[in-house]
């Protein structure tokens, strides 16, 4: 992973100091701590000036600093990402290294296109292909990583990319690049019209016409809504790329078919629900296809890095034999559990696994705290296994027994069953209301910055103190400091939206069926760019990690697409059984009882951040916590070269 950034001149000569702030430039090292260079490209006829500034997290073969150059066609790569398919990379390689080669082989836009359509795995990137004085840049399909733009009109500097930006009180505000296509953008043609001219080669399936007309208009109502007027966007007609997945299944039956369990008078989560549809060979098959998928792709994210390893001869540092590698932003749910317990069959045996469970003070009290625990106990299968002494009065930490901390005890426990020889670090990050003020002004906000509502401070406040990995660990009694080293942090974004797990998604089907929740299921993934990724990139990079999203692999999703929706969840069943159907039987299958039926929990809404300071906000309400005490205004500030 890497934090990229570039910056478009149309100046005479370079600027002495470019428009990339001090603070975006120290997010930028927090998210690439292992290397750090800047480079400059020009046109000279007319003048052109580019600034590439790359800063790498070292995770893949042997350490490459960024931005790469070709000495021989002068080509530049920024490259954030992961190239976990579609091109070979051996196992020593970096990936970084082995894309550049292959996009300094292209000689037509159709080449560049068709190199960037087979990659699979998240990315964003910033190309400069010499031979074309053409800047192309974009994000995948998913926009799984994070990538911002600003538009600057009447300046030298037109156009900045960042991985990051920061909150200003300038006209030119930053945002998101849509994850809509690729753009390109010919210096030759901004230096002479003193303009930002941007053609689109947008995501296109290969096969439908009436799908690829509706995915192009869809694309460019998006790319055009943030669009400054004084930019210009073309998109492309005959070059695009092609869209990593499938289409989604929209069949849907006429008729809603009831499962024959929905008329059942119990409305509690059971697990011999689960049995019962197991007990059927076509489903518990196609279980079983499923599990296998999903494990691939787990298998590649917890797999694709160094290890501790001596890069010349191959052999394992025997200091840290049990160094963790690999953590999982853990709630005890079901998403979070599964993926868990599938790291558990890739992950080398010798390594511990971080599990992050994050909770916020109660500010109701102690008591009230207890209380719920015990509530939640008797609702939980599974949680009679607890601790109650963990709850006594007079623990300093009982302020921190929220749902997703008891749901995490209880998962831990089923983990630990399955898997005795593993050593599960379970990690209690414990945060209080004044640690969250000061991170919020200091970090947060800028990076959750264009996001600004209410959900978003919420979510991105949870991720980011999740991701730090700063708690602490219990063995037999001991409670020790603990501070995650694992770079690699699975998340398990992408299954609710997949698999009919919010509880909207319940409403949609009652008022308009199947029909309606696929689209609701299509609207979902289709906005997971704009809503999510962009933002739990950011901040889950900056503490130097890299968020790894197994529900968004390209063959999990093109496998979950090709089926009715039906087969991945039944909302005619009740809550902790119906919704996500189908990866509540893969938890059966796995031997997760307890965690396959337990519903639902958001996270802000499990950590507790969402009742720690005000209450009666809309998730859409824009934050007004993200707006104050932002400090100085530096957006005329520029950096120097590093």
């Amino acid at each position: 992973m890497c934090g990229i950034g570039c910056v478009v001149s149309l100046s005479l000569r370079p600027p002495d100091r470019w428009p990339l702030k001090e603070d975006i430039l120290c997010s930028l090292r927090r998210r690439g701590p292992d290397s750090s260079q800047q480079l400059v490209k020009s046109v000279l006829h007319p003048p052109c000036h580019c600034l590439f500034s790359g800063h790498v997290l070292h995770l893949r073969g042997l350490m490459t600093p960024q931005p790469l150059e070709d000495p021989t066609s002068g080509n530049v790569l920024l490259w954030n990402g992961e190239v976990f398919g579609g091109i070979h990379v051996e196992a020593e390689e970096n990936d970084a290294r082995v894309l550049f080669r292959h996009l300094c082989s292209c000689g037509s836009e159709l080449d560049v296109l068709s190199v960037l359509s087979s990659v699979q795995g998240p990315w964003s990137f910033v190309f400069y292909q010499a031979s074309r004085h053409r800047l192309w840049f974009g994000r995948d399909y998913f926009g799984r990583r994070s990538l911002l733009w600003q538009f600057n009109k009447g300046s030298g500097s037109v156009l900045a990319l960042s991985s990051v930006s920061a909150i200003s009180k300038t006209d030119n505000p930053w945002q998101e690049v849509p994850a809509a296509g690729i753009f390109a953008l010919d210096l030759r043609i901004c230096a002479a019209s003193q303009g930002v001219v941007l053609m689109l080669h947008p995501w296109q399936y290969s096969s439908s016409e009436n799908i690829t007309e509706e995915a192009v208009i869809g694309d460019q109502n998006l790319v055009l809504k943030d669009m400054p007027s004084h930019v210009s966007l073309e998109v492309s007609k005959g070059h695009s790329l092609v869209m990593p997945v499938i289409p989604l299944n929209m069949k849907v039956l006429e008729v809603p078919e009831e499962s024959d369990f929905s008329n059942s008078t119990d409305s509690v989560a059971d697990v011999g629900i689960l049995r019962r549809f197991l007990a059927d060979p076509l489903r518990k098959k196609l279980v079983h296809h499923f599990i296998n998928v999903l494990s691939e792709a787990v298998k590649k994210r917890v797999l694709s890095m160094v290890r501790d390893k001596n890069q010349l001869g191959g052999e394992m540092l025997e200091a840290t034999p049990r160094r963790p590698h690999v953590a999982v932003l853990f709630s005890g749910g079901i998403d979070s559990i599964l993926l868990a317990s599938l790291a558990d069959r890739h992950v080398p045996l010798e390594e511990s696994v971080d599990l992050l469970n994050v909770a916020f003070a109660n500010p109701v009290g102690q008591n009230n705290s207890t209380r719920k625990r015990h509530t939640e106990k008797r609702r939980l299968p599974g949680s009679e296994c607890l601790n109650d002494a963990d709850t006594a009065a007079g623990n300093p930490l009982s302020c921190f027994n929220v749902p997703d901390r008891i749901t995490g005890w209880a998962g831990l426990e089923e983990l630990q069953a399955l898997s005795p020889s593993r050593s599960w670090n379970f990690v209690e990050i414990n945060v209080t209301l004044e640690e969250l003020k000061a991170a919020r002004q200091q970090r947060i906000s800028h990076l959750l910055h264009p996001l600004n509502t209410v959900l978003d401070d919420s979510i991105g406040c949870a991720v980011w103190f999740a991701a730090r990995g700063e708690g602490v660990i219990s063995h037999r009694g001991d409670v020790r400091p603990y501070t995650s080293p694992a770079k690699v942090v699975l998340t398990g974004i992408g299954a609710d939206e997949q698999l009919a797990g919010y509880s909207r998604h319940r409403v949609c089907f009652k008022k308009y069926g199947f029909e309606g929740l696929n689209k609701e299921l299509k609207m979902e993934l289709g906005r997971i760019s704009s809503r999510n990724l962009g933002r739990d990139d950011r901040v889950i990079g900056d503490h130097g990690k890299e968020a790894r999203f197994p529900f968004l692999d390209e063959a999990v999703v093109s496998f979950l697409n090709s089926l009715p929706v039906w087969e991945k969840a039944d909302l005619t069943l009740p809550r902790g059984i119906g919704e996500k159907l189908l990866l509540r039987l893969a938890a059966v299958e796995l031997g997760l009882m307890a965690s396959s039926v337990l519903p639902k929990r958001a996270m802000q809404f499990g950590s507790r951040i969402a009742k720690l300071e005000y209450s009666g906000e809309r998730a859409s309400d824009k934050c007004l916590r993200l707006q104050s005490d932002l400090g100085e205004d530096t957006s005329a500030e520029g950096s120097e070269l590093l």
